[in-house]
């Protein structure tokens, strides 16, 4: 169950990282935040980020073996990445809906999660 835990807490703080990210951009685009000096836009961004953190150190703890999880430490990065590759792909569509995924971002993806496979493998 830590396992499935992880990857839920992991999807969930991505989304937040994507959102603290680019949605300041999203916003600028909108007009709702194009007059905000750089400071308010920081800390918009971090309040947002602080969520992340509050999914992301948790899917840690319970995924690392060391902590009785199933995961070692490199597979949970490799495992993030590939988790925040494919959460940016679907927010970056959703929030941007002029930016299209070409067949070269496709084959990157592809890697992403043949370098996840490969971290898996005994």
């Amino acid at each position: 169950m830590n396992g499935l835990y992880t990857i839920i807490l992991l999807i969930t703080s991505n989304v937040f990282m994507t959102l603290a990210w680019y949605g300041h951009l999203r916003l600028q685009q909108s007009g709702a935040s194009k007059d905000w000096p750089l400071i308010a836009v920081i800390a918009f961004s971090w309040g947002i980020a602080f969520m992340e953190y509050c999914c992301q150190v948790p899917a840690n703890r319970l995924g690392f073996n060391g902590n009785g999880g199933p995961f070692s430490l490199v597979q949970l990065k490799v495992l993030q990445e590939c988790i925040s590759i494919i959460v940016f792909a679907i927010v970056a569509n959703i929030m941007f809906q002029g930016q299209h995924l070409n067949w070269n971002h496709m084959l990157a993806f592809l890697l992403i999660i043949c370098a996840v496979y490969l971290v898996f493998m005994e």
